[in-house]
């Protein structure tokens, strides 16, 4: 029978003993809660009204069958609202800062195959979507923007304490 496990370093700090994280961290973790909150919350919302042109902008990537495009089209708005809703009221925020993350990653993904597949459409990211001409393409634009919102995630992630926050008040 094998004893405890021990930590190379020794035991884990009491969490009195941890080192505390600054104050200033917080507020920057309320606004990049918020932030992001608002970009899931618009996203959502541009989609919700129309489903079935949600659904036509995830076809128009051409990388799902056509089975999923639908479920895709007219789940996705729900999903962003929910991460907005997470984010606002700051519950999960780390977990919820992960499938950000991941939902980011793989909307940076599609535009890029898109673009690296000669498809002209427009990302569909806050409404709209589908084929568009060449010349209104703008891919480069909206990985950058998609990136920006990744590192926002990714901030949360590192950072998941905020102010004002349910995983705070839970964790008092």
């Amino acid at each position: 029978m094998a004893g405890p496990a021990v930590q190379p370093d020794g035991p884990a700090p009491a969490p009195s003993e941890r080192r505390p994280v600054p104050a200033w961290s917080e507020w920057v973790g309320l606004v990049v809660r918020l932030g992001l909150a608002v970009v899931w919350g618009w996203a959502g919302l541009a989609k919700i009204a129309d489903p079935a042109e949600a659904a036509q902008a995830v076809r128009a990537y051409e990388i799902l069958p056509e089975g999923l495009v639908k479920p895709i089209g007219y789940g996705l708005p729900f999903l962003e609202l929910a991460l907005a809703f997470l984010l606002v009221i700051g519950l999960g925020v780390r977990l919820v800062a992960g499938v950000s993350a991941l939902l980011l990653l793989v909307f940076i993904a599609g535009i890029a195959s898109a673009w690296a597949r000669g498809i002209s459409i427009d990302c569909g990211c806050f409404g709209g979507g589908g084929h568009v001409d060449e010349s209104q393409t703008a891919y480069l634009q909206e990985i950058l923007r998609d990136t920006g919102f990744l590192l926002l995630a990714g901030w949360l992630l590192w950072r998941p304490r905020t102010r004002f926050s349910v995983d705070r008040w839970l964790a008092t």
